[in-house]
């Protein structure tokens, strides 16, 4: 997943949609975010997400 988000975030900033500033702050935002109490709400409702994807069958 940070790999993904890692390359999403550098398209937009090679495509001219984001600049370096701001990702910067995003960058550190999530850093920051990852070290509260919220870090497991989140990884729990990102798994669950993950595997609603998983379990669709085409």
């Amino acid at each position: 997943m940070v790999l993904l988000l890692a390359i999403v975030l550098v398209v937009l900033i090679r495509g001219g949609s984001l600049k370096a500033g701001p990702a910067v702050v995003a960058v550190l935002f999530g850093f920051f975010l990852a070290s509260t109490g919220m870090a497991d709400e989140i990884q729990r409702f990102l798994n669950s997400i993950a595997d609603t994807v998983n379990s669709i069958r085409f």
